[in-house]
């Protein structure tokens, strides 16, 4: 290995380290920012209806097409084994649990992710975050702190909505070679379902959405290259975010296998 070869590492990884400090830096900020009035829930309620509700048309498509091919591409294979009965519960308990949360957080990365890096790297470059400061507005709180809060809030109503829409999706695919109905169908994957299975998918969404927002805002708020930096952004929001999803979802599944176990 080259000296040249070794400084490209030890510079990388200097500022893998120095990445990681700032950002929680800004979440010790932001964790000081959010317990202190004033409280701008007008700004809260704008960003929960920009991130959830216009997001609810993306998060329907790709959790139908999710459910419906999960269901067609697993009903030969049970088939084989005369277990096609299973289908409905293998489906229910496969989105609830693990594939419904991370591919919405995972949408949710990329669509609201890389739209808060762009939007704060374009106010920072063209000033309007200096300006709220010299007009006496806090901008933390107005553009970090709502954001943050609408993401946590939002993603775990998309994830909801998304995997109802793909637990239709499955009814759909479970019909397209068999004839059964609806009430059969969900008691299929209800009775199989167990409040273990639900409430740690659920509450690690709340997770995904904190960890989505606050990277975004770090990301954009924290941009000082000029107009390059806005496109920098938005594109290390996104990797990050969904970076930072299969990493919670990971320390996720390690916790409630722990509980399992004792």
């Amino acid at each position: 290995m080259t000296d040249s070869t070794e400084n490209i590492y030890a510079k990388s990884l200097k500022s893998f380290f120095e990445e990681v400090a700032l950002l929680s830096r800004f979440n010790i900020r932001f964790l000081k920012e959010f317990l202190k009035p004033p409280y701008e829930f007008k700004e809260i309620i704008r960003q929960c209806y920009a991130m959830g509700y216009k997001s609810l048309p993306l998060i329907g498509i790709t959790g139908f097409i999710v459910g419906l091919v999960l269901t067609i591409q697993s009903q030969p294979t049970l088939a084989q084994f005369g277990a096609e009965s299973w289908l409905p519960a293998m489906v229910g308990v496969s989105i609830i649990r693990e594939m419904g949360p991370v591919i919405t957080a995972l949408i949710f990365a990329g669509k609201v992710g890389s739209g808060i890096g762009a939007e704060l790297a374009s106010m920072n470059v063209t000033e309007q975050i200096d300006a709220m400061e010299v007009s006496g507005t806090n901008p933390f709180k107005y553009l970090v702190i709502t954001r943050v809060i609408a993401c946590t809030l939002m993603l775990p109503l998309l994830v909801i909505a998304g995997d109802a829409i793909s637990l239709y999706g499955g009814y759909i695919g479970v019909n397209i070679k068999s004839d059964v109905n609806m009430h059969l169908y969900l008691n299929k994957i209800f009775n199989k379902l167990e409040f273990s299975d639900i409430l740690p998918a659920f509450f690690k969404t709340f997770f995904f959405g904190y960890g989505v927002g606050i990277i975004a805002c770090f990301k954009g708020y924290q941009s000082n290259r000029g107009t390059e930096g806005v496109g920098e952004a938005a594109n290390s929001a996104v990797v990050m975010g969904s970076l930072s999803v299969f990493v919670l979802d990971m320390i996720a599944v390690q916790l409630t296998s722990l509980f399992y176990t004792y």
